[in-house]
């Protein structure tokens, strides 16, 4: 999935690697996808007062109820990533993925696409013919710096593992919960699961204390720890949590996704994650000049069948900041 928002707002503030337990709601924005005209997404990471969780630095949910409805199908024409892992879940319709190291399939719900770029890949998301056009969620998980050269690849997982109690079934897409491990390549300590709580159900979910977590409902409401929580926004509950109290009354979909604090300083730019405006500025000039030797190409797609980077904003990128006590300009 492209990312083109051009927002250069900055955001001045001092990381805060562990906050603690704590709950702060985060508002969907509705953000148009590049490469397309007339399709929108809802987007609730990254904010400016919180660039990533754990590892995770971007979160989507496409095809929602509440986003704007256009008729277009969320066709996103090859574009580059570079830093990151793409993660495709999606709940209903079949989405066809092809991308640079050779990849052409299609994935249907209840499957995970995982993309690792590492120092460069291209791809494309087509709606199936004759299929819906559907939804479910994209996100991004930021490779550390120890793992930003591995060779591109590409995973399909037809079947992933479930944690399950009474009342609660939660499949875990990559990392860890209760003891339940995806076979998902992960590079930092992470968790990301669809979790289903059933009507009624009241149950107290383990975590790992050292994560700190984020809950995002998909369809119903969910009590999560005495807070409310509906479709829409991101509920952020910082670290230091052995388990969450859950409870639904007509019962929930939500996602649950944490990690440990990521530690380094991330430049996050069009469809980019890297350390400096210099390393953006590099894989941009490779992308504009059909470097194919950093980004590949995708077999059934020609030279003018891509996305152009956007311009560079007039300034110098910077890294985002966690916020405790934040200036804005």
């Amino acid at each position: 999935m492209s990312d083109l928002e051009a927002d250069p707002a900055e955001a001045l503030c001092e990381p805060s690697p562990s906050p603690g337990p704590i709950a702060e709601l985060y508002p969907a924005r509705e953000v148009p996808l590049g490469g397309v005209r007339g399709v929108y997404v809802e987007r609730t990471l990254p904010q400016r007062d919180l660039p990533t969780v754990g590892a995770w630095c971007f979160l989507d949910r496409f095809g929602s109820p509440t986003v704007r409805q256009t008729g277009a199908s969320p066709d996103i024409l090859p574009h580059p990533h570079i830093g990151l892992q793409t993660v495709t879940w999606p709940f209903d319709g079949r989405i066809r993925h092809r991308d640079s190291v050779g990849s052409d399939v299609e994935i249907e719900p209840g499957q995970l696409n995982l993309m690792t770029s590492g120092r460069g890949i291209a791809h494309s998301e087509f709606g199936v013919p004759g299929a819906h056009a559907g939804n479910g969620l994209q996100l991004w998980i930021a490779l550390p710096g120890t793992a930003t050269g591995v060779e591109p690849h590409f995973e399909q997982h037809r079947e992933l593992p479930v944690y399950e109690e009474p009342g609660l079934r939660a499949t875990v897409l990559i990392g860890s919960l209760g003891g339940v491990t995806s076979p998902a390549k992960a590079y930092t300590p992470i968790v990301g699961a669809d979790i289903v709580l059933d009507p009624g159900a009241e149950v107290r979910l383990p975590l790992e204390r050292a994560f700190e977590h984020a809950v995002l409902v998909i369809e119903g409401s969910v009590e999560v720890d005495g807070t409310e929580l509906t479709p829409g926004p991101l509920l952020y509950l910082g670290t230091d949590r052995a388990e969450l109290r859950l409870s639904a009354t007509a019962g929930a979909h939500f996602a649950l996704i944490g990690g440990e604090p990521f530690a380094e300083e991330l430049v996050m730019w069009w469809n980019f994650v890297g350390r400096s405006h210099d390393e953006i500025v590099a894989a941009r000039e490779a992308w504009e000049a059909h470097d194919t030797s950093r980004f590949g190409e995708i077999l059934g797609h020609g030279p003018a069948e891509r996305i152009p980077a956007p311009p560079l904003p007039p300034l110098r990128l910077k890294p985002r900041k966690r916020a405790t006590g934040c200036t804005h300009r």
